[in-house]
């Protein structure tokens, strides 16, 4: 793989197009109302489910009580190997901001943030062979690991050196790390935390914007593209389905004090409209629709007790499972 093959992997669809432009206008909008004022406590809760959801994609099933928990240094009954796996990963998240995005020594630091203790290749490109499975199936077989630094170094040096907007880079990065499969273990968690890391290096509110909790709620689809496109060269849909999360979730973002709102008054409870927007204080009904109800289902961190009649008289709502509001 040489830069110039990364360069051509992909296509800017009128998809993409559509959807950069979209971006670039939410990217506005949250650079006014939070970069130069986000409250700190909504960047570690965003940054928390980040974790949570990224770990959830990987399989992880701590709860995000449980890694609140874990962060806080409190005892936590679970498998020992996920809560190790919570608290590297918080810490890699604590020093993303320290990272060269395009320095293969910082790369192999945070792997070794992320995976110590879990692995004895922590920190170190894998030794291997990998093969990569879908469904119990064979996908498809990760490039031998005598390659590997060098497909390391064409990727970090395409990713420096390209003109390719933010956006489009980071996608591709995403892509195409996954198919490397660099390290032995730890690859998902490392390919979602450096995509991050590249578009907080273009607008620094991605560092704790939502983008890997929309990412979890659309895991399925998100791990059939790569293992559908594991080995095809071209990218596009792959990019085309990663714009469409990062929209999604500045969407989110725009809206995350209201979603967190909700939460904190939903508990663990199943409320209706009604007992919600008394909770809330809210008098207008088409307020709290468009404010509240309708940004928490979209974004999927609040569910309807009865989807098959959304306008049924017993209709309730409650948060999805994986997004507790204990804070």
């Amino acid at each position: 793989m040489t830069g110039k093959n990364y360069a051509l992997s992909y296509a800017a669809t009128d998809v993409i197009i559509g959807l950069a432009i979209e971006i670039g206008e939410l990217v506005g909008a949250v650079a006014l109302e939070k970069e130069t004022g986000a409250n700190s406590a909504l960047r570690i809760e965003n940054q928390t489910r980040n974790i949570h959801s990224s770990l959830a994609i990987d399989n992880n099933s701590l709860s995000l009580k449980q890694i609140r928990d874990a962060i806080a240094g409190k005892r936590v009954s679970g498998i020992p190997y996920e809560i190790r796996e919570a608290k590297n990963t918080y810490e890699a998240y604590n020093l993303l901001s320290a990272f060269d995005p395009f320095s293969k020594e910082d790369m192999l630091s945070a792997h070794k943030v992320l995976m110590e203790g879990l692995t004895k290749e922590a920190g170190n490109f894998r030794s291997g062979r990998v093969e990569l499975f879908a469904e119990k199936r064979l996908a498809c077989t990760a490039p031998p690991a005598l390659i590997v630094p060098k497909l390391m170094r064409d990727l970090v040096s395409w990713a420096e050196n390209s003109e390719a907007h933010p956006l489009i880079k980071s996608c591709v990065f995403h892509y195409e790390f996954e198919f490397i499969h660099p390290f032995a273990h730890g690859n998902g968690r490392m390919a979602r935390m450096w995509q991050t890391l590249l578009l907080s290096r273009w607008k620094p509110f991605f560092a704790w914007a939502p983008v890997e909790t929309l990412t979890r709620n659309r895991r399925k689809e998100y791990r059939d593209i790569l293992a559908t496109h594991g080995e095809a060269v071209d990218s596009t849909v792959f990019i085309e389905f990663m714009l469409n999360v990062i929209r999604d979730a500045l969407q989110v973002f725009l809206q995350s004090g209201q979603i967190t709102r909700l939460l904190a008054i939903l508990g663990e409870e199943a409320l209706s409209s009604k007992e919600m927007m008394a909770r809330l204080k809210l008098k207008s009904r088409p307020v709290f629709r468009e404010n509240y109800l309708l940004p928490a289902l979209s974004s999927g961190m609040v569910e309807m007790t009865i989807p098959d009649k959304p306008d049924s008289n017993r209709q309730r709502y409650r948060a999805m499972k994986c997004f507790d509001a204990e804070l």
